[in-house]
């Protein structure tokens, strides 16, 4: 355990931990108080605080893209800290973390009865709903796991528009969404722990600004095609097809030869979705699709897609998405335009 009088921050890292995740989190935050005097008047000043990489143990090991790590720590070695980040830990969307980090998760359990701060970086939430320390809490976490939550952590509200969820703050929990929300994680943790001028200074320093916009703009919907249920899966397959015809909830219906209560029943079993849901999903990511890749009029998309009605459609699709298919469109359709930020 480090002797330093500098707030302690550790990064619990593993095997399933992406490399960006935790080598940006620990270069922006040690060089906190040090980095802004090199740049401004080349006196690099004091670094604030003491971060340090933990890994179950302290021997080196290789995280995602065989990336070697080479922790600080182990979590034995670790006796309390001010504050803890879980980094992401890669699970399938459809496979909860279960038994699988079983010494990391009775680590962060003392480190939280050792009044330090618990926090997580997309898929981190998932170990970190392992401790069940993030029961009756809303969370942040990646889109993706949106249905990872609701069935297997009933008692854990994954919001999946959240970027960096404050709502259990009051009880030393702090959950950030996709994996480059570290960006917004470590802007305020740095203003907890240092104050605001050295978040903006270091925000400065390395180009960190929040995700404004939140993550419903970059979610796509997660399409569980299933097999155990042969009806649905048959109706799955043809309304991916017919997604823009009249009433295709009904057509479903009729297809699978199902009273209208039982088919949105089993479907909504099958799939994590009503029917009405499901088909709008199909229909805003086409919609998305043409959006950045095409000029074409937002009227005739939102016709193409099966909405007759554009005023409909926008509302579906801000409902959806965030954004409006105006703006989404500025967003993404350049994205990859180097020329078009550079005379912008």
């Amino acid at each position: 355990m480090s002797t330093s009088t500098r707030p302690l921050i550790c990064l619990l890292a593993s095997e399933e931990t992406s490399p960006s995740v935790v080598f940006s989190l620990y270069d922006v935050l040690s060089t906190v108080g040090a980095a802004y005097g090199d740049m401004v008047n080349g006196v690099a000043g004091e670094e604030l605080l003491d971060v340090k990489i933990v890994g179950k143990k302290s021997e080196p090991f290789r995280c995602i893209g065989n990336v070697l790590i080479e922790p600080h720590a182990g979590v034995d070695d670790i006796e309390s800290a001010d504050a803890v980040v879980v980094c992401d830990m890669y699970t399938p969307i459809d496979t909860p973390p279960k038994n699988r980090y079983q010494a990391e998760i009775a680590w962060l359990k003392r480190m939280y009865a050792r009044n330090a701060l618990i926090c997580s970086v997309c898929s981190g939430s998932a170990v970190l709903a392992e401790t069940g320390l993030l029961d009756g809490f809303e969370v942040s976490g990646h889109w993706a796991y949106r249905h990872m939550f609701r069935e297997h952590y009933p008692r854990v509200k994954l919001i999946e528009d959240s970027i960096l969820n404050l709502s259990a703050e009051h009880k030393r929990l702090v959950t950030a969404g996709g994996v480059t929300s570290w960006q917004d994680l470590v802007i305020y943790l740095i203003e907890r722990f240092c104050g605001l001028q050295q978040a903006v200074y270091t925000a400065k320093v390395h180009l960190l600004a929040p995700h404004t916009d939140g993550q419903l703009p970059f979610s796509i919907m997660t399409q569980r095609t299933q097999h155990s249920d042969a009806l649905i899966h048959d109706c799955q397959g043809w309304i991916a097809d017919n997604f823009d015809c009249t009433n295709p909830v009904a057509q479903m219906a009729e297809r699978s030869g199902l009273s209208s209560r039982t088919f949105a029943r089993r479907f909504r079993a099958a799939t994590g979705y009503q029917p009405i849901e499901y088909v709008q999903g199909l229909r805003i990511e086409s919609a998305k699709q043409l959006l950045e890749s095409e000029s074409t009029a937002i009227e005739e998309i939102s016709n193409t897609v099966g909405y007759e009605d554009p005023t409909s459609f926008r509302r579906i699709f801000k409902r959806n998405v965030g954004l409006t298919p105006a703006i989404y469109r500025k967003k993404f359709s350049s994205i990859t335009g180097g020329a078009n930020y550079l005379n912008t």
